[in-house]
């Protein structure tokens, strides 16, 4: 963060509420030239501020209304392993995301699902034949109440 001046900092919290925001408003918005704040943003995303742009869908509309916490416990904790799970969760589409944890567990997936029939059959099917997995406890989404990926930055 010591790379960052205050106006990169409000350029970024503007691009992060809106990223389709055109160079000329996100100018006025943060009041800049557009010349300047093309070349801030060029910088910021050289620099791997910026990680790139994505539009935010409706799970819910688009048959994936279901969202599953699981933690993962692997029977080993070798490096092999670990690359190997890794590895093996890339390639499927239910999990959003993984992350390798400390604590009483290993990983902690976030997975998105029609409903509890197809997480069922990801369990049994996907999830419980992952590289490692001795044991899993899982965590249905009863009610989203925060979800953001907004960072704070001002």
């Amino acid at each position: 963060m010591d790379d960052l001046d205050r106006m990169d900092l409000r350029i970024l919290d503007v691009l992060q509420r809106d990223g389709r925001i055109s160079n000329l408003k996100l100018a006025e918005t943060v009041a800049l030239s557009p010349t300047a704040v093309l070349a801030r943003v060029q910088r910021l995303t050289r620099e791997g501020y910026i990680l790139g742009y994505e539009a935010r869908l409706n799970p819910r509309k688009l048959g994936a209304g279901m969202l599953v916490f699981v933690e993962v416990l692997l029977d080993r904790t070798t490096p092999n392993v670990f690359d190997e799970f890794q590895a093996a969760v890339q390639v499927r589409p239910e999990i959003l995301e993984c992350h390798m944890v400390a604590g009483g567990f290993d990983y902690l997936l976030k997975t998105r699902m029609a409903d509890m029939n197809a997480f069922r059959r990801f369990a049994g099917d996907v999830l419980w034949q992952l590289p490692g997995v001795r044991e899993t406890r899982t965590y249905a989404v009863m009610e989203e109440v925060k979800d953001s990926a907004r960072l704070h930055l001002l």
